[in-house]
């Protein structure tokens, strides 16, 4: 915060902060991250994070096109000049509130993986990351899968290597509405570009969705996710972590 006002004092228009906070030479990753959130948090909204943090997108483009949506650096020195405390308390908590996103689903796909490793000893393998890292394209896996497909895990028969299920693996905290559509609705799109391939290669993986978190509690989000289990003669299935036992078992992945 105390950086983020300084820069601003420093500065003689809100492009110019913008250009100060992305100098690679100046600020590595973990400090640059924090400044381009206080960026999009206090002077323009409508900038992206993730784009804006990759050094490869001049920041004359943004300038470009979001310029007329800055706020004008005279206000943005009014407002930080002798900031309150608490006011700085406060934008602080803003822009952590999300730091922790996307940890749950790395802690449930590790608590997965240890399940999966522990009951199929020998019989079947698992591979994937297990918390934050690249998830696994199918074009990587088959030659002939031409479309965009990542999964987080894959699992393969350890005598003779076979593709026996592709998996996702996802934790809701929180979903509905819309949420909640763009969710099924992409679930069901792996589900038929996985039955496609399937088809036209003789080939018959299943698909695992490893489902969890309290957001499955949302009416819509439950029925879809009962909707999306046993499709293609039962070569889909939704699983929590708690129904793992029953619903991912050695006759299934066989069959």
């Amino acid at each position: 915060m105390d950086l983020f006002a300084k820069l601003i004092n420093e500065s003689t228009s809100s492009a110019e902060l913008l250009e100060k906070i992305r100098d690679p030479k100046t600020y590595k990753a973990d400090v640059r991250m924090p400044l381009l959130k206080l960026f999009r948090r206090c002077v323009s909204t409508v900038i992206d994070t993730e784009k804006s943090k990759k050094l490869l997108n001049p920041t004359s483009m943004f300038v470009e096109n979001y310029g007329h949506t800055f706020k004008e650096i005279g206000l943005l020195k009014r407002q930080f000049t002798n900031m309150a405390e608490k006011d700085k308390y406060a934008l602080t908590s803003l822009i952590g509130e999300y730091d922790d996103r996307g940890k749950q689903g790395y802690i449930l796909t590790d608590l997965f993986f240890t399940w999966f490793e522990d009951k199929f000893s020998n019989m079947f393998t698992i591979e994937g990351p297990r918390g934050a890292g690249k998830d696994i394209q199918l074009s990587s896996i088959f030659e002939d899968f031409d479309s965009d497909y990542p999964c987080d895990f894959i699992i393969r028969d350890s005598q003779n290597q076979d593709v026996l299920a592709v998996g996702f693996a996802r934790y809701d905290s929180t979903r509905g509405g819309s949420q909640s559509d763009d969710r099924t609705g992409g679930n069901n799109d792996k589900v038929m570009k996985a039955h496609e391939f399937n088809r036209s290669h003789d080939i018959k993986f299943k698909v695992l969705f490893l489902s969890d978190g309290p957001g499955l509690t949302h009416k819509d989000t439950w029925e879809e996710a009962c909707l999306l289990d046993g499709k293609l003669d039962d070569r889909v299935r939704v699983a929590t972590l708690k129904l793992a036992d029953q619903r991912i078992i050695e006759s299934w992945l066989r069959s």
